[in-house]
């Protein structure tokens, strides 16, 4: 490797990091994604069941749709594919199932691009897109694979979520690792799924945690978004 391509890629790797890192100002961490629902519910009461549901999660809802549009969108901004990117990002703004849930995609894409445009990153962020297709807008330039960006967008959610759980349930910080740590072993067999599936094999599929999604924002007392 020549002196060149090795600060190239270590310039995608920091970039990427930065992009995961819950001090990003997106709001990530005003939303549960439906934790905070499911704690009311009972259905998440401590630790245990915390990672599980956020590990059932991971594969059964992010895997199958966010983590699968991040790795088709970031090829259709480095071929310039406008048409496909727009294709995408429909997708995603139809299969949110409950208000929350289009609000937070909505407002934490519109979020990343305008960060994106105060570091003048590239002129398509001046685009609204969903989080996802964002995210893919801005890792796009990158000297990075896609695989590598792939779990960077799953590493900064597991960090969200894990951050809700500590509030929602609540729990200790040394919990909130083990659940981090927990995620983090499951995150690149569900990157490998999501990179595998094609348009017609892409879904959003999670009727419960839609419901609860919409249980959500009638909720008595809340401290998150969705």
């Amino acid at each position: 490797m020549d002196r060149t391509t090795g600060i190239r890629t270590d310039a995608a790797l920091l970039r990427l990091i930065w992009l995961a890192s819950p001090a990003l100002p997106v709001g990530g961490f005003s939303y549960s994604e439906g934790l905070e629902a499911a704690v009311e519910a009972e259905l998440v009461r401590d630790e245990a069941s915390a990672a599980h549901w956020l590990v059932e999660q991971l594969h059964l809802a992010l895997a199958e749709a966010d983590l699968a549009v991040v790795a088709q969108a970031v090829p259709a901004f480095r071929a310039g594919d406008a048409v496909r990117v727009a294709e995408l990002d429909r997708w995603v703004r139809r299969t949110r199932e409950t208000s929350e849930m289009r609000l937070q995609s909505e407002q934490m894409g519109r979020s990343l691009g305008d960060w994106s445009r105060s570091l003048e990153a590239q002129p398509s962020a001046r685009e609204h897109f969903t989080y996802p297709v964002a995210f893919a807008c801005a890792a796009a330039p990158l000297q990075a694979p896609v695989h590598d960006i792939v779990l960077t967008f799953a590493f900064g959610w597991a960090e969200n979520m894990m951050q809700a759980a500590i509030k929602a349930v609540p729990l200790g910080q040394a919990a909130g690792q083990r659940i981090l740590q927990r995620l983090a072993e499951e995150i690149p067999a569900a990157a490998e799924h999501a990179m595998r599936l094609s348009d017609d094999d892409r879904q959003a599929f999670a009727p419960r945690l839609a419901i609860l999604s919409a249980q959500h924002e009638a909720q008595y007392s809340r401290l998150f978004r969705s």
